[in-house]
C-alpha cells in the first residue's frame, strides 16, 4: 500500500533533545540507576533504547544494561494455534528480577503491543517496576496503558500512519505523518 507523507513532525535534533529530555527525566525519577534495566521492543525500541542508555551513561557514568523483547509471540491477534509459538523467546541477557524495568517502543497506539510485551517481561521474570517509555503517543487507546515518559503527544486519524525513522534502520533519523493513497 502506497503512503503519502502528510507532514514531517521530527528531525534528527528533535529526536536527539527529546531523548536527552527522556533521560533526564529518568534520571531524575529513579534514584537507584543501578537498579534499571532497559527493554527495547522490537525493532526500533532497541536502538531508542540503546541511545538511552548511552545517554544515561554519558550524564550519570551508569551503564544501564539493554535487552531485546520480540513481542511476536505474545500478540493477541494471532490464530489461536499460533499464539505461544510463533517469534522467539526474549533475549535478555541479564536477570529482570527486582529490577526496575524501562519499557521502551517508538509508537504507542491502542496498547496492544505493551500488553504484548508485558506478557513477554513476565516470562523472562519478576521485575519490581515497569516503566514505559515511547517516543510517539497518538492516542486511540483499546487498553487501560499509559506511558511514563513520552516524547511527543501525537493526536492522530485511525487513517493516518506515523513513521519512525532511525539512522541505525533508515540511514535517517524522523518522524512522518503518512496516509494511504487511494487507489
Amino acid at each position: 500500500m502506497d503512503k503519502k507523507i502528510k507532514a514531517r513532525i521530527m528531525d534528527s535534533s528533535k529526536i536527539r533533545r527529546v531523548l536527552n529530555r527522556i533521560s533526564t527525566e529518568i534520571i531524575e525519577r529513579n534514584r537507584n540507576l543501578k537498579s534499571l534495566v532497559i527493554i527495547g521492543i522490537k525493532t526500533r525500541g532497541i536502538f531508542i533504547g540503546k541511545r538511552i542508555a548511552r545517554l544515561i551513561k554519558e550524564l550519570e557514568g551508569v551503564d544501564i544494561p539493554v535487552g531485546v523483547l520480540d513481542i511476536t509471540r505474545y500478540r493477541d491477534d494471532l490464530p489461536a494455534g499460533e499464539i505461544r509459538t510463533a517469534g522467539k523467546t526474549p533475549k535478555i541477557d541479564f536477570a529482570i528480577d527486582k529490577k526496575d524495568v524501562l519499557l521502551i517502543d517508538d509508537v504507542l497506539m491502542t496498547g496492544r503491543t505493551i500488553r504484548a510485551a508485558m506478557d513477554g517481561l513476565m516470562d523472562a521474570g519478576r521485575p519490581k517496576t515497569v516503566q514505559l517509555i515511547v517516543l510517539i503517543d497518538r492516542g486511540h487507546r483499546e487498553l487501560p496503558i499509559r506511558p511514563d515518559y513520552v516524547g511527543k503527544i501525537l493526536p492522530t486519524s485511525r487513517r493516518e500512519v506515523i513513521q519512525v525513522r532511525l539512522k541505525e534502520l533508515d540511514s535517517i533519523d524522523e518522524v512522518l505523518i503518512a496516509e494511504p493513497t487511494k487507489i
